[in-house]
């Protein structure tokens, strides 16, 4: 009889895995102040919400001045902004997350300078036929899967979803800081591909991925990339998380495989919300290690005939609020060196380099600037802000970012367009775009969501 009770037990916990019952569902991280951490939504609900459709609406205007004052308004090596010294909106996202019975997807669209700055940086792209990046421009999420309602929920979703590697949100509504440091500016912010979220316990997270690549909506070669996420809140007032990755993302060359590591702890180590003076503080930090190996590279110790590839970087931030939240004080800064400049981001316009249709593994251009094996880098950035949120919905932030490189990197004055500064001046045979190893800029932007 017992034998009896146990398997009719078992069998209906198999038969049963899966299927949703209100009155047992558990939600991850439930009862978690996370509206205080870097790249997360600091909203404590949303009034776009229902049974079925959570809807979302973002948008983020910028203005931004460089010291530089290039002739052509040109930021080089961000993607968060487009120009210099003109009101631009960077992104406009709206869309939201549909549920019904454990079925799940969400879409949200993207306009704004964004839709043209992120897809440039792709160049998976040029590997067969149909334009992938104006396929996919104005979409930054698109994804669909199902919820099953085991332990604390487990979701399988296939499309386009935000990366974590980095930290920082895609969405600048989320963020400390607006420009992001190297470290995360120069890591994905989507991947393309399958996901399997699992959460065994309310406090742990772990998730898979099978994608095309390293923020690729194409693949290189014919291996896709594997990663994964582990994120843990041991309490509201810690986050640790790692992000590891593998993957051929060399056009043409699939023996160079990448590795890459990306750890962050998060502290809340001040927390009295009602105060109206100093209400809360945290700090962030981020540490990312990754190489490249094979096909000419090794990934660390390399000589002249076989350079090093690698990814060092780092980077930390400390946030006060003030009255009751509704103000805030971000510092802080990182630095990177990257042998090979294997994920340092082009410069754009006509030093930025175009894949060599006769050889997939050099580039060509004008006047490109060189990432081949060897060519190092290194950068180092601070910044400052400050923020003023009267409500949930809404961020007024000023900043003030300083950027170094070691070689020629940020739009000098004349611009990395043409001695004018327009397209449609014809280049003389003696001009090059104007690069320079530092710059200062101030950011004025507004922030909202909904």
């Amino acid at each position: 009889m017992k034998k009896t009770i146990i398997l009719t037990t078992l069998l209906h916990s198999v038969l049963s895995f899966g299927q949703t019952d209100s009155t047992k569902v558990k939600t991850p991280f439930e009862g978690m102040d996370q509206t205080w951490q870097n790249g997360s939504d600091r909203r404590t609900n949303s009034v776009l919400s229902s049974k079925y459709f959570t809807g979302s609406v973002m948008l983020d205007a910028n203005y931004t001045h460089s010291f530089n004052n290039p002739n052509d308004n040109t930021v080089v090596g961000s993607t968060a902004l487009a120009r210099n010294n003109e009101m631009q909106v960077s992104s406009a996202n709206f869309g939201g997350e549909f549920n019904y019975e454990g079925a799940r997807g969400k879409i949200m669209m993207q306009f704004g300078t964004r839709s043209t700055v992120v897809p440039r940086n792709d160049y998976s792209v040029y590997r067969g036929q149909y334009q992938l990046d104006n396929v996919y421009r104005y979409l930054s999420e698109a994804y669909a899967g199902y919820h099953f309602n085991k332990w604390y929920g487990i979701n399988v979703d296939a499309g386009m979803f935000m990366s974590y590697i980095g930290l920082n949100s895609y969405y600048q509504v989320e963020n400390w800081e607006y420009q992001a440091s190297f470290t995360s500016d120069n890591t994905p912010w989507f991947f393309n591909g399958l996901r399997v979220q699992i959460f065994p316990t309310k406090k742990l997270k772990i998730e898979g991925w099978l994608i095309n690549g390293w923020q690729s909506y194409g693949k290189f070669n014919s291996m896709p990339g594997v990663g994964g996420n582990v994120t843990w809140c041991p309490n509201e007032a810690i986050k640790l998380l790692t992000n590891d990755y593998y993957g051929t993302d060399a056009a043409g060359l699939p023996n160079r495989k990448r590795f890459h590591s990306d750890n962050s702890l998060l502290v809340r180590y001040y927390n009295q919300s009602k105060a109206k003076g100093i209400s809360r503080a945290a700090f962030s930090s981020t540490f990312d290690i990754g190489f490249e190996s094979g096909d000419g590279v090794k990934g660390f110790n390399g000589d002249v005939n076989t350079p090093s590839q690698y990814f060092l970087s780092g980077m930390v931030y400390n946030r006060i609020w003030f009255n009751q939240n509704k103000l805030a004080w971000t510092l802080g800064g990182g630095y990177m060196t990257n042998p090979g400049r294997y994920l340092v981001l082009y410069p754009t316009g006509d030093a930025s380099p175009l894949p060599n249709p006769n050889n997939p593994t050099q580039t060509e251009g004008t006047h490109p600037f060189s990432a081949n094996p060897g060519d190092e880098f290194k950068g180092w950035d601070c910044s400052t802000n400050f923020d003023y949120m009267p409500n949930q919905s809404i961020t007024f932030r000023v900043e003030f970012v300083h950027r170094e490189a070691n070689v020629p990197y940020f739009a000098g004055s004349g611009g990395v367009t043409s001695p004018t500064g327009y397209t449609t001046t014809t280049l003389p045979a003696d001009w090059k775009p104007d690069l320079v190893k530092m710059e200062n800029r101030v950011i004025f932007a507004i922030l909202f969501r909904i």
